[in-house]
């Protein structure tokens, strides 16, 4: 008698996949991505490899041409070459907390966002206040993440978010008295920044307060409507890295993940989503061209380090792989 083989049994295990995925990331030319896969992959202990983390080529690429003054040479929010952009990467890819030039750029972003002529700007409309958060919620994140959330200012850029926040937990920037419902784009750095914030000083409303933005992303599934169940947008389903201040469902799902919101049934659909791009050697493709690019941008030297537009990334299979795990919990 014939034996029958289930075809499903001829594919590799997650297991399998997990492990060719992390041999890869191991092998990267950039030893944040070796250092992150180590410590947050293997549970290995990585406290001595900050050095060797700040001489990866695209760590060098973005402290580059650093002036005097901790900025650039263009305005700190100047796509994408502005320190509030290269910091938002220089953390993602492991700037260990103190590093000298790292805070020095920060030291801009902080002149910037807790100006008081720039805290005096934000309109109040209908009870809202319009902001475009996605802003103070990178900037907390990078705060945190470099070790100085005790600073009084990186305090009020929590502060700050906590009074911006709308109803229904996020945040949205249009001035118009119609718009009530936050903005994924708006949002979900807020809940990053939050998120790293509550953890590292055990701030109850900043607990409370990123409760509340992941319930926000939860409710919607990760990346549809809570009203129709439809797809928000199309576009949210082509991974991307980096994400800049745009959105798709794998970046929702990696801050929902630091925020300590995984694993959650309401997830299930995008983590199954996420699941379904894995390639069959286990890492996840940068998909949909640049996102963040926009018709002024046109340049491809725009942005400081090359980041591939296509084919395996290994941020976003560092995050995917983090995200699935989270989920499992």
């Amino acid at each position: 008698m014939a034996t029958t083989v289930d075809a499903r049994t001829q594919l590799p295990s997650d297991a399998e996949l997990d492990r060719l995925a992390i041999d890869w990331l191991l092998s990267s030319d950039e030893p944040g991505i070796r250092m992150q896969a180590r410590r947050d992959l293997l549970g290995e202990d990585t406290a001595g490899d900050e050095a060797r983390v700040l001489n990866g080529p695209m760590m060098t690429a973005l402290l580059e041409g650093q002036q005097p003054d901790g900025g650039f040479g263009v305005d700190v929010y100047s796509k994408w070459k502005g320190a509030h952009w290269r910091l938002v990467s220089l953390v993602e890819l492991g700037v260990p907390a103190g590093e000298p030039r790292a805070l020095a750029a920060y030291e801009t972003v902080l002149r910037w966002l807790t100006a008081a002529r720039h805290l005096k700007s934000v309109p109040e409309i209908d009870g809202r206040s319009r902001r475009c958060a996605s802003q103070e919620g990178n900037a907390l994140a990078v705060g945190v993440r470099l070790g100085l959330a005790g600073d009084p200012r990186v305090r009020l850029l929590a502060e700050s978010l906590m009074g911006w926040q709308w109803p229904d937990g996020g945040w949205n920037c249009v001035r118009t008295a119609s718009t009530t419902h936050s903005s994924f784009y708006e949002t979900v750095t807020p809940l990053w920044g939050l998120a790293e914030y509550a953890t590292a000083t055990g701030d109850r409303d900043a607990a409370q307060a990123n409760r509340r933005t992941a319930g926000f992303f939860l409710d919607h599934e990760v990346y549809r409507s809570h009203r129709t169940g439809a797809i928000g947008d199309p576009r949210w389903l082509e991974l991307h890295w980096p994400p800049y201040y745009a959105y798709d469902v794998l970046w929702g799902l990696t801050v929902l993940a630091r925020a300590g919101a995984l694993p959650d049934a309401r997830a299930e659909d995008a983590l199954e989503l996420v699941r379904s791009k894995r390639l069959a050697d286990g890492r996840w493709p940068a998909e949909g061209g640049i996102k963040w690019r926009t018709e002024s941008l046109r340049r491809r030297d725009r942005d400081v380090v090359a980041w591939p537009r296509s084919g395996p990334s290994e941020m976003l299979t560092l995050n995917a792989v983090r995200v699935l795990r989270a989920a499992l919990a």
